[in-house]
């Protein structure tokens, strides 16, 4: 099925792709959730969902979204850099879907909560402020476990640079910005982990990219000419 995707169409699948993620990860998980969620009261926390379980569910639709667009642009990417080295890019392209194995087992966390919202008759021995609780925890789990996840993600990225450094049909400072927002990605969120004091903001600049690659795909990689595989 490879041999009849050309390196131009699978660059602007991967852009697509990405571009799709630009637009789905910023409402879900920078406006809608952190908007619903109240880290420090369980019981506000559970009522905003309750009142907005609409757009609570729009969230968990959205990051669905986000789940089927990685599987895409990690195949998607194999095909672009498969002529530069078809065993890295095995290797880069599963550690991309190992996290978004991750993300999609955290995601299992707010469907929880959504049960928890939508079956409270089934919870009659446990007060509202119990339900409360188990809701923010499961909202919690999902972070952490997101935030695991992003570790891996970080892995990823550094990989994908490595492998962009050795295309000769990409620029070599795609491949440095990529690496640059790997190694953001895993010092930023190994710290909720291995050390929260420590300020680690810097990352949401080199995260930017990932975004650059994301252009340059769609609008350089797309008029790439095809490479001979052996």
């Amino acid at each position: 099925m490879n041999k009849n995707i050309s390196l131009s169409k699978a660059a602007i699948i991967a852009g697509i792709g990405l571009l799709i993620m630009t637009l789905t990860v910023p409402f879900a998980e920078f406006k809608i959730i952190p908007d619903l969620v109240n880290r420090d009261s369980a019981t506000e926390t559970a009522t905003n969902i309750t009142n907005n379980i609409f757009l609570f569910n729009i969230a968990i639709f959205l990051i669905y979204i986000t789940i089927v667009a990685d599987i895409v642009v990690a195949w998607a990417l194999y095909v672009f850099l498969k002529p530069v080295n078809k065993s890295l890019s095995i290797l880069t392209a599963w550690f991309r879907l190992l996290y978004t194995g991750v993300y999609l087992m955290a995601v299992t966390n707010l469907i929880k909560v959504f049960t928890l919202i939508k079956g409270s008759s089934y919870f009659l021995e446990n007060s509202p402020e119990q339900i409360a609780e188990f809701v923010l925890f499961y909202i919690k789990s999902y972070k952490y476990e997101w935030f695991f996840g992003l570790v891996l993600f970080g892995i990823y990225l550094i990989l994908l640079g490595f492998l962009v450094l050795k295309a000769k049909y990409i620029p070599k400072i795609m491949g440095w910005l990529l690496i640059i927002a790997g190694l953001g990605y895993v010092i930023g969120h190994l710290k909720v982990f291995l050390y929260p004091e420590i300020n680690t903001s810097f990352s949401m600049f080199t995260a930017m990219g990932e975004l650059v690659f994301m252009l340059w795909l769609l609008i350089k990689g797309s008029r790439i000419k095809e490479i001979q595989i052996d």
